[in-house]
C-alpha cells in the first residue's frame, strides 16, 4: 500500500508557463521524492509597462510517501 502526499508550490519564468511548469516540478524533485504527478491549479502573468515580464503558476504537485 502506498501512501501520497500533496504540497502547493509557485514558479515562474520569464520565457513561457511552460518553462515555470518544468522549472517547478525539476526543483520539486530535488526536495521530495517520488513525485508522481502535478496539477496545474492556476497561470497569471505580471505586467510591467505594458509588456509580459513573468509567467506564473501554482501547482499541487504529488508525490509518494517513503516507506
Amino acid at each position: 500500500m502506498s501512501v501520497a502526499r500533496v504540497t502547493e508550490i509557485t514558479s515562474s519564468s520569464k520565457k513561457s508557463f511552460q518553462d515555470a511548469i518544468e522549472k517547478g516540478i525539476a526543483r520539486a524533485s530535488k526536495t521530495l521524492k517520488n513525485v508522481e504527478g502535478a496539477w496545474i491549479q492556476d497561470q497569471k502573468i505580471v505586467v510591467e509597462d505594458g509588456k509580459i515580464s513573468a509567467y506564473r503558476v501554482n501547482m499541487k504537485v504529488t508525490f509518494i510517501l517513503a516507506e
